[in-house]
């Protein structure tokens, strides 16, 4: 996977600024978890990159995806209505540090540099790497000698250069990596496991197996994988205790595999471990 999303280009997307949408609202006789301040007094602003199965925001207006319940289930938690609004990754960001929302949600990656920047929550989910073949390929060493494709800026293209040399295959979009898969230009294509699975829960990727890659050591996170997190300002540090907690309480109850499980994802993400960095190009 790549550093998402700095460089992160999975089915890439052109999206603008997109309206607002209220998501959730509370009783009027909640009691708030902790006390923090938001942008907006009652309201939890979301700046939500359009990423199913994480993030999306329907035509109807309506707010859903994997981190989508997570931050709802936090909202209501606080006594806050919900409100998201789509953007780029590069604006989401940036919504973010010029105080025009609380939240960044994006699927983003922890790393050690973001961390310098912005406030980063404890760990969400795990991405792993997937191996997609016609197949059904689980073993990287049964595709030694063949010509094997992955996306440019993935976090494991240096590990699969060394493992793979003038075999490995790269391209500037997932979906022209899939393109040859198809029309037998390449073996298989490395790429996440999530987007793919989603992809094929909605009927897309006929004909392709997507099986989650088994550890090698020979490349380093297929063994320790990546984990996910939201963004939030620095200077919000209360916000980002409140929605560790929740968070935090959301695996230990289980409601983060349950919410893996509704979107028809395996619950293998929800298995993060200790939090940690991920070594990004």
């Amino acid at each position: 996977m790549s550093n998402k999303k700095s460089t992160q280009v999975l089915f890439p997307l052109a999206i603008a600024i997109a309206g607002l949408t209220a998501s959730s609202a509370y009783a009027e006789n909640c009691e708030p978890a902790h006390k923090f301040k938001t942008i907006t007094p009652g309201e939890l602003s979301v700046s939500a990159v359009y990423y199913p199965p994480f993030n999306e925001v329907d035509e109807a207006g309506n707010y859903k995806g994997l981190e989508a319940d997570v931050l709802r289930y936090f909202a209501e938690k606080e006594c806050l209505t919900l409100k998201a609004q789509t953007a780029s990754f590069a604006a989401s960001t940036q919504f973010v540090a010029t105080g025009r929302a609380d939240i960044s949600a994006g699927e983003w990656y922890r790393t050690e540099a973001r961390s310098k920047v912005f406030g980063i929550s404890s760990p969400v989910f795990v991405e792993l790497m997937a191996i997609y073949s016609k197949t059904g390929t689980k073993n990287l060493n049964q595709l030694t000698g063949e010509t094997v494709g992955t996306v440019q800026g993935y976090l494991w293209v240096k590990d699969l250069q060394d493992v793979y040399g003038k075999n490995l295959k790269l391209y500037p979009t997932p979906v022209a990596a899939l393109q040859d898969l198809r029309n037998g230009r390449v073996s298989a294509v490395l790429d996440a496991y999530t987007v793919g699975a989603y992809a094929q829960k909605m009927g897309n990727l006929p004909g392709i197996k997507i099986e989650i890659s088994d550890p090698d050591q020979r490349v380093a996170t297929s063994v320790i994988p990546a984990q996910s997190a939201f963004l939030f300002s620095k200077e919000n540090s209360e916000l980002g205790t409140a929605l560790n907690a929740a968070i935090e309480e959301m695996h230990k109850t289980g409601k983060i595999a349950e919410i893996l499980r509704k979107h028809g994802i395996t619950e293998s993400l929800a298995d993060v471990g200790e939090p940690r960095y991920v070594d990004a190009p």
